[in-house]
């Protein structure tokens, strides 16, 4: 999928998550388009990848508050972010853990506050305006089995959104949610060759099939871009109409 349209020529953008998946995609259309992108993640081999890309590389857990702190704190002032780090341990709901939950609270909610909250508060005190965007998910939208953790995270992702939107627009700093379905990154393909549980999850989505990596970042770098210069606060579905029945 081509991004040629987009130009983010001068800016500089924090990607989370960038190790893998929609993070790395995104991380790496972007640099294709012109942006000094800083791509953050926990795998050594994946950021020396992007690195090799012309990426600058930052390896930190971002569930570790303070060591997230500390490398928030050195960071220049970005253009725009993308908060993609997270991940999901799925539980019945009558089995739902407390290790479980805080743990995909502390990666979901709080590094995405915590990573938001930082980017935001250097480009209000320089003045720059920009746009941010937090990958959620149709969880936050739909009931799933056995996801209640992971549910309730995007859906306070998607809260957390409107909050921002709201406290920072007077700022020029736009804010926005997009929420994909399954999307095929190599651990998904896997997790979802199954036929059993495959074939009733496409045919729950109208136009028949999950989404590939590329099909999420053109959105998301949409939202970055001045294109959507009156969008801010929305929370946008990429489910192939999934989410509409």
């Amino acid at each position: 999928m081509s991004t040629a349209h987009f130009d983010f020529s001068g800016q500089r953008v924090l990607v989370t998550g960038a190790s893998s998946g929609i993070g790395r995609e995104v991380a790496q259309q972007l640099r294709a388009s012109g942006a000094e992108v800083y791509a953050l993640g926990r795998d050594p081999s994946a950021l020396q990848a992007m690195a090799d890309q012309g990426c600058h590389v930052l390896r930190v857990d971002v569930a570790d508050q303070a060591q997230l702190a500390a490398l928030l704190a050195e960071l220049p002032v970005m253009h725009g972010l993308v908060n993609c780090a997270g991940i999901s341990i799925l539980e019945a709901a009558t089995d739902v853990s407390a290790a479980a939950f805080d743990q995909v609270m502390a990666v979901n909610v709080r590094a995405s506050a915590m990573v938001a909250g930082s980017v935001a508060k250097a480009m209000i005190s320089e003045g720059v305006k920009g746009s941010l965007v937090n990958v959620s998910s149709q969880a936050s939208l739909v009931a799933l089995d056995d996801h209640l953790s992971y549910c309730a995270s995007k859906g306070a992702m998607d809260a957390m959104t409107r909050v921002q939107c709201g406290e920072w627009g007077k700022h020029g700093i736009r804010v926005n949610s997009v929420n994909p379905t399954v999307t095929l990154t190599p651990m998904a393909q896997m997790a979802w060759s199954e036929p059993s549980k495959r074939d009733p999850a496409l045919a729950a989505i109208p136009l028949g099939r999950f989404a590939e990596t590329a099909e999420v970042a053109a959105p998301i770098l949409f939202l970055l871009s001045d294109a959507a210069s009156m969008i801010s606060g929305v929370s946008l579905p990429i489910d192939g109409g999934y989410t509409s029945r």
